[in-house]
């Protein structure tokens, strides 16, 4: 078992999060079990936060803060920690999502990850390393935090159709899913539309991407292929992206027609089969 003591606080923002956890803790006189009782949780788990075997979630934290007074230290750090927990190739994406002003997002194969349930973004990443799924979750999950800030992104959604079908995590995950995207139907910051299976030919055949624009920064366009992500600035890539997204956008339904359909979608292929009435 590793020493907390052999932790270097300035290798990663987990590392620094267990050594300020333990310092915390030993300051207030407290055995890892004695703060466990207080924060309802094991004391094999703080032991775990403590030398980076766990990830901590931002519920821990606030309960860390209030039970040790921190003024919100835990609750602060935990950002940069689960930020550190998504894919290296990822995070240069996540941080100028976080600062970008209008997000324009075609999604070819999934819901936008800033708009997927915790069940529906479970079942999406379980595919890939599914080792490290819990923190690569709760990462995920603390990217929408974004969506709660008081000045949100504008953010543009184009999803195909085929998103609607495709039954990730099966149907029970789905109807909560496309639910959730219904919620959005009348959000200030967001709208969401749906490219019919009709437009046939389109120019997002090659795959989803994303166009970030910012108040004081040069507009990004993103893409990403199985292993890795690729961004740009490179004015003529903008250029094109745009006039894609722009013909995305008139071949896709209204936000009012496109809501329909997910709902339609959600009531034809995923009904709760278990609200039915029961046969005579």
């Amino acid at each position: 078992m590793a020493n907390i003591q052999s932790l270097d606080p300035t290798a990663s923002p987990l590392d620094y999060y267990g050594w300020e956890l333990r310092r915390q803790r030993e300051a207030h006189g407290l055995r890892q079990g004695q703060l466990g009782d207080v924060i309802f949780c094991t004391g094999s788990l703080i032991g775990q936060i403590e030398t980076t075997k766990k990830v901590p979630t931002r519920d821990f934290s606030e309960r860390v803060d209030a039970a040790l007074g921190t003024d919100g230290l835990f609750s602060r750090l935990i950002g940069l920690v689960l930020r550190s927990q998504l894919p290296t190739w990822f995070q240069p994406y996540a941080e100028m999502e976080a600062k970008a002003a209008y997000i324009s997002t075609y999604q070819a194969q999934l819901v936008y990850g800033l708009l997927q349930t915790e069940e529906y973004a479970r079942a999406v990443l379980a595919t890939g390393r599914p080792g490290q799924l819990d923190s690569l979750l709760a990462a995920r999950m603390e990217r929408q935090r974004i969506l709660d800030w008081e000045r949100p992104p504008v953010a543009l959604v184009i999803l195909d159709e085929a998103v609607l079908h495709r039954p990730v995590g099966g149907d029970d995950v789905m109807r909560r899913q496309l639910g959730h995207l219904l919620k959005f139907t009348s959000h200030r910051w967001m709208r969401i539309q749906v490219l019919p299976l009709s437009s046939g030919e389109h120019p997002g055949l090659a795959g989803a991407f994303n166009i970030l624009r910012f108040e004081d920064h040069p507009d990004v366009f993103y893409t990403e292929d199985m292993m890795s992500g690729h961004m740009t600035a490179n004015p003529e890539t903008i250029k094109e992206a745009s006039l894609n997204y722009a013909h995305l956008q008139a071949d896709a339904l209204s936000v009012k027609d496109s809501a329909a359909l997910i709902a339609r979608v959600m009531e034809e292929r995923y009904a709760d089969r278990t609200q039915r009435d029961p046969v005579a």
